[in-house]
């Protein structure tokens, strides 16, 4: 009996290794799995293939951790009350949830980046109260700081979910401090040595103008805020739709940019986003059957997280090239950086357009009132106001890349290391427990 006992658990342990064996080797592969999806980046191809011309899916396995820089220290400026007061703000839900109480699947936010031009505002809200399906979205207006009578036009809307943002930050929100002016600042072409004055002048020997930085900060702050640091946006990994307060939306905007965005993936794999216009901001597009990939443009553009995980890891090169656009700073050297040519999506014919001759950092201060008539002069034909895209057509390419590109040196005013130092803490302010100066 003894024998027979020891030959049946010997037969049991030799059943049993196998087992044990498949066992541990699942263990290892969940865990190296588990690892895997911790990782800050996947390589670039499979970045690429992954989520570059992603698809309408809001919710996209996208990477959450990101690279930083273990020798730089983010500090913000200690905040007025104003500023907090703003940044109080910032966390208020979205209006219009009870009218608007589901954001269906496919649904793209929209960023409406706004500064202090109260007329072109009005004609933007309008046209996007025109557009077909807007009630899906949530429109997000980030604002340069405060001014009440851009804050009273976007407390009017009722035509969707709409959050406002304040860049708490703003240079209009510190008038006697950086980031606006410090008594002790250098102006224009001074020699800080010998007017024993701070900052540092750009490549062409001028120092910093608060009004025109401004530019520059709130396009970044706004950026790193609305993926990283919104609730209603961090987990959001969709492509979110960028405007500004002087472009014109057509009815037909919003549906355009979803089947653009549904037809990325397959259509033009290698698109980083599309535009709802050519990136020629005075062109009406071609008018031809198919599809235009080209040179990424500053007019109704939409990415996803993968993207701006990209453009964020280019965050030293856009905050240190001494050019104070923002969006000559990509043109010139984020988007050079990838590596390949930065394409779009968009269809033959825009559906928005660029109006106005105020610039932007021509307010409506007592001293540099930008006077126009708040008339936006774009005609509207009837195929403007519906769907005009067809999955059938065609991608034509523009390989030639025209306007600003790689090897210009930029038209400065973004010379000042405390403005580039300010630029990173913005990168970095969403990821740090408490990046505020002591």
């Amino acid at each position: 009996m003894a024998t027979a006992s020891s030959h049946h658990r010997a037969r049991l342990r030799s059943r049993a290794a196998p087992l044990l064996a498949v066992v541990v080797l699942a263990v290892l592969a969940l865990t190296a799995i588990l690892r895997a999806s911790r990782h800050d980046f996947v390589p670039g191809a499979a970045r690429a293939a992954a989520g570059v011309g992603g698809g309408g899916n809001n919710h996209t396995i996208a990477q959450r951790k990101i690279l930083l820089d273990p020798d730089f220290t983010p500090r913000l400026p200690r905040q007025s009350a104003l500023s907090l007061s703003l940044s109080q703000r910032n966390a208020l839900p979205p209006r219009n949830a009870d009218r608007f109480p589901r954001l269906p699947d496919g649904h793209l936010n929209i960023v409406l980046y706004v500064h202090n031009r109260p007329r072109y505002l009005r004609l933007v809200v309008d046209s996007l109260s025109r557009a077909h399906g807007i009630g899906e979205a949530l429109l997000i207006v980030s604002h340069d700081g405060y001014f009440p009578e851009m804050d009273k036009i976007v407390q009017t809307i009722t035509f969707c979910q709409v959050k406002q943002i304040f860049a708490p930050y703003s240079p209009h929100l510190f008038p006697e401090a950086f980031p606006g002016v410090s008594s002790g600042d250098c102006q224009g072409k001074d020699k800080a040595a010998e007017k024993h004055c701070q900052g540092d002048p750009d490549q062409y020997g001028n120092h910093r103008s608060p009004r025109i930085v401004s530019l520059k900060h709130h396009w970044w702050w706004m950026m790193n805020t609305v993926w990283d640091g919104l609730d209603e946006t961090r987990d959001f990994d969709g492509h979110i739709l960028f405007i500004e307060e002087d472009h014109y939306i057509f009815p037909n905007a919003y549906r355009n940019a979803q089947l653009l965005v549904d037809l990325k993936p397959s259509k033009c794999p290698q698109c980083y986003a599309i535009n709802l216009a050519p990136s020629d901001v005075k062109a009406k597009g071609e008018g031809w059957e198919s599809l235009v990939a080209e040179k990424m443009g500053n007019i109704g553009y939409a990415f996803n997280r993968t993207v701006w995980r990209k453009i964020h890891a280019k965050a030293k090169q856009f905050c240190t090239f001494d050019e104070y656009n923002w969006d000559i700073t990509m043109w010139a050297t984020v988007y050079p950086s990838f590596g390949s040519p930065v394409y779009s999506l968009r269809g033959p014919r825009r559906s928005a357009a660029h109006f106005g001759k105020c610039g932007l950092h021509q307010g409506q201060g007592l001293s540099n009132v930008c006077v126009d008539n708040g008339d936006a002069t774009v005609q509207l034909d009837a195929i403007d106001k519906v769907p005009n895209i067809k999955a059938n057509w065609p991608v034509h390419i523009i390989k030639r890349q025209e306007g600003y590109q790689a090897g210009f040196k930029g038209w400065g005013g973004w010379g000042d290391k405390r403005d580039q130092e300010l630029c990173l803490s913005f990168a970095y302010m969403h990821h740090f427990k408490d990046p505020s100066s002591p």
